[in-house]
């Protein structure tokens, strides 16, 4: 039952002792659009769904940039380095920027 805070006291000081402080970045953007994303969840359910098409491009656009940042983590981490020889970071950041112009250019259709 004790061992909970202690995981948790681990957990933290790892993650800030050797997580690098791009990744730190990227990981307080995904928590941001994580946030966002519940917000207009919480708000369509309150609210109501009159304008869905709006309620529906929101969503869709937190949801393809979390995947799209989650993606950016992926390819930018150290430790996976192996597995993206072909790709840098400078690259997976171009494409990071790219794919989300075009995410958003297809939300913004959306709406009409």
């Amino acid at each position: 039952m004790n061992t909970l805070g202690p995981a948790i006291q681990k957990l933290t000081s790892s993650y800030a002792k050797d997580t690098p402080t791009t990744l730190k970045i990227i990981d307080g953007y995904l928590i941001y659009i994580l946030l966002s994303g519940i917000t207009q969840f919480v708000y369509m359910v309150l609210a109501g769904t009159y304008p869905y098409n709006a309620f529906l491009a929101g969503f869709a656009a937190t949801v393809g940039s979390f995947v799209l940042a989650a993606n950016l983590r992926i390819q930018t981490n150290i430790k996976n380095s192996a597995d993206f020889k072909t790709i840098s970071p400078e690259r997976a950041f171009a494409d990071f920027v790219v794919c989300n112009i075009l995410l958003h250019f297809f939300v913004v259709n959306f709406i009409g």
